[in-house]
């Protein structure tokens, strides 16, 4: 069902659109985490490392669509919300069309490279094969991850944020089943995981297919799917590839870290596969919050209405402490057994890198809820590259202080939660000063009318 945000109580409508973000991102990332947990446990540390190793590059393509549909969606919104129906058509069917052929294009791509970008990050010997064996398994999928991508993000700029959350919690446990079947039944071991994973985000889509035909009239284009508007893909493009660049220099940053990581021997690389599932599960949820709150300002700024804008704004900051407080009490009491979910409890090297680094890192979870709070603000005003900008200056001091402290300095593996720090607090530098100028720019707008 819709949702029009540009009338109602705000709080309410941010916490009712987040929480279906938030679950769905939860059982997103529960069965990605599904591949390390069961490969870790049923195969050995060799293949949690060769799955890890690859997640960053799988993330990295797969986040790039995700941010061009991400992008399009924001155009989405401010047509929905000026009540634009003939643009936001064809804004659609466009954003479908170019889609598909540049997601086809990058497989095929990616297909030919797999191996040679295993080799760039110097993966080691012992698991680069298992790696690209995994990688080309998920790049065959890839035109399925767009399309389910494509969906929700225009089902999420109508104000539907439920919708997608039922098809990923159906794909989330058929994720989990299939790598249970594949990997500790047909001992398939890397290749299951990668099928698994694929099979899921197939069913997936049709799922998304089948429900808009039956229930979403708006999205019922029939012929007008074969529109292609060469104008609105190019203002569709320069706010996709700024966002898509973004989502991939977060993965970017993640792997440049990764080859400091795989110098360091299995144990760290293994640790390393780990903490990274943990924060995802700690901050994606703040990333949604952020997300909900572009929707609310996007659809807010096609209507013209400047002050329930700063409103929302307000309402976020809110709920992204609330949050916030919350998860740096699971994170800091439970880290130990936190760790002892990803490898059996003879990897004690593993677990106590692990733990070292969560106890340090929860105190910082406040630094991205900070970050992630305005970039929501400036996609929600449609200033795309400030986010880029920021996301550019975070991943490079993460990757410089990690391999200052960790490579050069020989630092222990808590050290990248410090990498992470500084990096945030590099990027707040830059949105900080920018954000009060555009906070003072719209404070002197003129109210609504």
């Amino acid at each position: 069902m819709t949702t029009d945000m540009t009338k109602g109580r705000i709080i309410p409508q941010l916490t009712e659109f987040t929480i279906p973000l938030v679950l769905g991102n939860l059982f997103q990332l529960t069965y990605n985490a599904a591949d390390s947990v069961i490969v870790g446990r049923f195969v050995g540390d060799d293949a949690l490392a060769a799955v890890g190793t690859a997640g960053p590059i799988m993330n990295m393509v797969i986040l790039f669509i995700s941010g061009m549909c991400m992008g399009a969606g924001i155009l989405m919104s401010m047509y929905y919300g000026q009540k634009n129906y003939r643009v936001l058509e064809r804004q659609i069917s466009t954003t479908l069309l170019g889609g598909l052929a540049f997601s086809v294009a990058v497989a095929v791509l990616l297909l030919l490279l797999a191996h040679p970008i295993l080799l760039l990050l110097q993966v080691p010997g012992d698991i680069i094969g298992p790696a690209g064996i995994y990688l080309r398994i998920i790049f065959v999928g890839l035109v399925f991850t767009f399309i389910y991508n494509f969906f929700s993000n225009t089902l999420r700029a109508l104000g539907d944020s439920k919708v997608p959350l039922y098809f990923l919690i159906i794909s989330a446990v058929l994720n989990v089943v299939g790598d249970l079947f594949f990997v500790v039944v047909l001992k398939w071991g890397v290749p299951g995981s990668a099928l698994a994973t694929v099979l899921s985000e197939a069913l997936c889509c049709l799922c998304c297919v089948i429900y808009i035909k039956k229930k979403v009239p708006l999205l019922c284009l029939g012929k007008k799917w074969r529109v292609f508007d060469g104008s609105l893909l190019a203002r569709t493009f320069s706010y996709g590839i700024t966002s898509a660049l973004q989502q991939m220099c977060v993965q970017l940053g993640k792997i440049c870290v990764q080859t400091v990581v795989n110098v360091q021997g299995v144990a760290f690389i293994a640790a390393f596969t780990a903490i990274n599932r943990v924060d995802d599960f700690a901050m994606t949820p703040q990333q949604n919050i952020a997300h909900a709150s572009t929707t609310f300002m996007a659809q807010n700024r096609g209507a013209g209405n400047i002050r329930r804008m700063k409103r929302g704004f307000l309402c976020s900051v809110f709920l992204e402490l609330v949050y916030t407080a919350a998860v740096f009490a699971v994170v800091f009491v439970f880290a130990k057994p936190i760790m002892q979910l990803f490898v059996d409890d003879g990897s004690e090297e593993v677990i106590g890198l692990g733990v070292s680094y969560l106890k340090l890192i929860a105190f910082m979870y406040v630094m991205p809820a900070a970050t992630n709070t305005i970039q929501g603000f400036f996609r929600g005003i449609g200033d795309l590259k400030v986010t880029l900008i920021s996301t550019v200056l975070n991943m490079s001091a993460r990757f410089l202080a990690a391999w200052l402290m960790i490579h050069i300095m020989h630092g222990g593996f808590d050290r990248l939660a410090w990498a992470n720090f500084f990096g945030w607090v590099a990027m707040l530098a830059l949105q900080i000063p920018l954000f009060t100028i555009h906070w003072r720019k719209e404070k002197a707008a003129k109210p609504d009318a």
